[in-house]
């Protein structure tokens, strides 16, 4: 795939190769911090930018043309398999997604779909409209959510503070538990096989509230689907596994064999590439909220983890989580200027 990039920064680094800066993209990089995002979500649904491919392409693009990125990533939701599935997925301003029939018993789990790729196609028409755009300039992620933070939001009916409900099933019906992630994880499989056939660079596995769960229950209900998900997609692009969680979970999280593990905030990064296996990459791990301090702040912080990190083959600069909403722009696009203006 690199040889037809004009930018390939990002692929090679998650090939774990040298670069000669460290590639920069961030989690949630098309949102609700540019006026640009507004001007399209005022007119839509979100469900709606994301199963309208031009639309859903737009979205996608807005950071690679305001920001200048080194990989652009599809712009959809996690939760979509979860409504593929027979979810009755609604967002709600201010509320985030809710399940209307969340899934709390065995007929429930009966009921959830595996064959269901069609009801994603949309996916890839707006993969094949983004790559038309971007025309080789850089590469394209996809992604899926993971299957413990797809059960999260099916069993709890929406986003959970505490994952109540979820950790009494793992706890008191992990049979039931383990039905509805197989399930998840097979879809998910089928999901991200087509993102790649449809033209995909590299995907992303979002496991974001994996920080949820004890050591011994992310083994269980978590790495092991991952794992699975791992062995069973076509390793023909680079593979990274994200979780909250990441500086804990890590050395687990290398055993499913990523190309790349992202790493949240609350750990040393050049620590943590050094532990995994020889050649596997690391992204982040900026904290996101340095991109509300000043300017000098942001440029200071960015270049200390860069002289941390100096040396280490495949390496990806991104954010420990998402850009907040609230973030002002031009602190984005600082860090960006930060980092493209650096060599090693």
């Amino acid at each position: 795939m690199s040889t037809t990039l004009q930018n390939d920064l990002f692929i090679r680094a998650a090939l774990g190769q040298q670069t000669e800066r460290p590639p920069v993209w961030m989690m949630r990089q098309a949102g609700r911090f540019m006026p640009e995002y507004w001007e399209i979500k005022n007119k839509y649904s979100f469900l709606e930018m994301c199963k309208t491919p031009e639309i859903a392409a737009d979205v996608t693009m807005l950071p690679v043309d305001l920001l200048d990125i080194d990989a652009a990533i599809l712009f959809s939701d996690i939760l979509v398999t979860a409504e593929a599935m027979g979810g009755d997925l609604s967002f709600e301003q201010g509320v985030g997604p809710r399940f209307a029939n969340p899934v709390r018993s065995m007929a429930a789990a009966d009921q959830l779909a595996t064959d269901c790729l069609d009801k994603l196609q949309y996916v890839a028409d707006a993969i094949r409209v983004i790559q038309q755009r971007l025309n080789g300039r850089i590469p394209l992620i996809g992604f899926a959510g993971a299957p413990f933070t797809i059960l999260s939001y099916l069993v709890e009916g929406a986003s959970s503070k505490d994952f109540k409900l979820t950790k009494l099933m793992l706890n008191n019906e992990p049979a039931l538990a383990h039905k509805i992630l197989q399930k998840i994880a097979d879809v998910t499989v089928d999901y991200l096989n087509m993102q790649i056939d449809a033209g995909v660079n590299a995907i992303q596995l979002f496991d974001s509230w994996a920080l949820a769960l004890s050591w011994n229950d992310y083994k269980e209900f978590s790495h092991q689907y991952n794992t699975y998900i791992l062995s069973k997609i076509k390793r023909t692009v680079p593979v990274i596994s994200f979780c909250k969680g990441s500086s804990v979970f890590a050395p687990i999280m290398a055993e499913a064999n990523p190309d790349v593990v992202s790493v949240d905030w609350n750990a040393d990064l050049k620590n943590i590439k050094q532990a995994l296996p020889s050649g596997m990459a690391v992204q982040g791990n900026l904290d996101p909220f340095v991109l509300y301090a000043d300017k000098k702040v942001i440029e200071t912080k960015i270049l200390q983890l860069f002289e941390r990190m100096r040396g280490e083959n495949g390496f990806i600069f991104n954010l420990g989580h998402g850009i907040m909403p609230d973030i002002p722009f031009d602190n984005v696009k600082h860090a960006i200027d930060v980092v493209k203006g650096f060599r090693y």
